[in-house]
């Protein structure tokens, strides 16, 4: 079964080549690409597309890849142990399986997302590479070796904060999902809003990406924030004009608040439009 994308997906041939080969060559997919391009969303929708369960493992600051095998909770059996709970004999009560564990257990072939592994530590992606090679590894305190029954896709993804391992990235199959052009970004928003008005589409999409190509920004607008600022568009009933008409004496676009993100780039985005005018 290949991955060709979904009813809510919007996925390009490239992206669609890579998943495929990540799958053929079982080796995990690493995915970069500007924040709210859809790379967390590609894991659940391959999941579906496939028909696997799908495993997410959501990277912090303090995240360490012993997590993803397993915990071991010594604080619980202690306390146990001094109410005298008989539990404490089987040491295996207090071993909290991990996403990877839950992977490798899976009764079908799973999709393991790990989500923005650049959040950890520099040594996070290579304490995990023995056991994304031998789909296996050791529970040491109950001296298990927990081996895969289906080794699953992974589906790594990175917002390049910062550089990862050349070992860790020599095992992976690597794609940066390119911001979307016009005609993509049409398809995508035809899937969350099917009956928009094409007057209205055009204009939100002159708009959007006109904010995008001011240099200097310091956020650039996302397809998330995107789709959330047409949501607005719609409930509030924005005619199309409201979004370009110089007349009515707006500098910036309304509900603009669901583009910009911060008041350093509202201002250049003020400061350009003005110095446009006026050299107008």
């Amino acid at each position: 079964m290949r991955f060709t994308g979904t009813d809510t997906y919007v996925a390009t041939d490239d992206l669609m080549m890579a998943v495929n080969a990540a799958v053929t060559l079982e080796r995990p997919l690493l995915i970069k690409g500007e924040p709210g391009t859809g790379k967390t969303l590609l894991a659940v929708e391959v999941a579906k597309a496939l028909g696997r369960p799908l495993l997410q493992w959501h990277v912090k600051s303090t995240s360490k890849a012993q997590q993803g095998l397993y915990e071991y909770d010594a604080v619980s059996r202690l306390r146990d142990s001094q109410l005298g709970d008989a539990r404490v004999q089987d040491i295996a009560h207090y071993i909290k399986r991990g996403p990877l564990w839950e992977a490798f257990d899976s009764a079908a072939p799973a999709v393991l997302l790990i989500d923005e592994i650049d959040k950890a530590d520099i040594e996070f992606p290579n304490d995990l590479l023995r056991e994304l090679d031998r789909m296996e590894f050791h529970v040491y305190e109950t001296q298990q070796l927990v081996k895969a029954r289906h080794r699953p896709a992974i589906i790594i993804t990175s917002n390049n904060e910062k550089e990862l391992p050349d070992a860790f990235l020599r095992r992976c199959f690597f794609h940066y999902i390119r911001f979307p052009d016009r005609e993509t970004m049409e398809r995508i928003v035809g899937v969350h809003f099917p009956g928009l008005k094409k007057n209205l589409l055009a204009q939100a999409l002159t708009a959007f990406f006109a904010i995008r190509e001011v240099p200097g920004l310091k956020k650039k607008p996302s397809t998330s924030e995107l789709l959330d600022w047409l949501k607005l568009l719609v409930a509030e009933d924005i005619p199309p004009e409201a979004l370009h008409n110089p007349e009515t004496g707006k500098i910036i676009p309304p509900l603009h608040g669901a583009l910009l993100k911060n008041e350093q780039d509202v201002h250049l985005f003020e400061r350009l439009v003005f110095m446009s005018r006026r050299n107008a």
